[in-house]
């Protein structure tokens, strides 16, 4: 009988085991499902952008169309404002990490690429991450989204992909004329990637790449073909 019982106990404590080592930790869980509102409030807030724009979307507007309560909101963001700040500082974040990309590039590394007709594997990747976040960068740059976000982009993405290209004479030069040159190119390259994004980005980021290069180089008169 002794030995019926040990078994038993040991079995009994063999199958706690197994239900302990497959239970989902609950830190994990939490985790899960504080992830899933994120996405569902982003989802949402896209959405009511391209429909609304931002000024016409409350915070009801989004809980709803999210299928959330207001305190899970609550949770997370003070209010509407702080949700769009958060979710455009995770953008630029990860366009922080093409920083050093571009400080490494040399102009003697761009005209090569750009003789032999081939895309800076830097800019495929940039273009490949802009259209990863398509949806997002269509609503909030749009007549509907934030005014303040594209000068936002074009400092950090464009503005330092021209400074990065430029002779090192000039990257520390206060003239204003370089100034000028840069804040010219910057724009224009964002009005690239907007123009890109508006029409559905039909063209691949190998395309892309091809197109941003070629445009630095081209010359007035010249004939506008890539």
């Amino acid at each position: 009988m002794a030995e019926a019982a040990a078994a038993l106990d040991r079995a009994t404590a063999e199958g706690l085991a197994g239900i302990e080592s497959r239970r989902v930790p609950v830190a994990c869980t939490v985790d899960r499902r504080i992830t899933r509102s994120k996405k569902a409030l982003r989802d949402a807030l896209i959405v009511l952008m391209e429909e609304r724009g931002f000024d016409g979307i409350t915070v009801n507007d989004l809980c709803v169309r999210a299928d959330l309560n207001r305190g899970t909101f609550y949770n997370h963001y003070q209010d509407k404002e702080d949700l769009l700040e958060t979710f455009e500082d995770e953008i630029m974040e990860e366009l922080d990490r093409f920083q050093a990309k571009m400080k490494d590039l040399s102009l003697k590394e761009i005209l090569y690429f750009q003789v032999k007709k081939k895309p800076l594997p830097f800019l495929v990747e940039l273009f490949d991450y802009l259209r990863e976040e398509g949806r997002f960068l269509h609503a909030v740059l749009g007549p509907g989204g934030d005014v303040g976000f594209g000068p936002r982009l074009r400092d950090s993405v464009c503005g330092n992909l021209i400074q990065s290209i430029l002779h090192e004479r000039y990257r520390n030069d206060p003239a204003p004329f370089v100034n000028y040159y840069i804040a010219f190119f910057a724009s224009a390259y964002l009005g690239v990637i907007m123009q890109w994004i508006e029409t559905g980005m039909r063209e691949s980021s190998e395309e892309m790449a091809l197109i941003a290069m070629r445009l630095l180089f081209i010359k007035p008169g010249e004939s506008i073909k890539l």
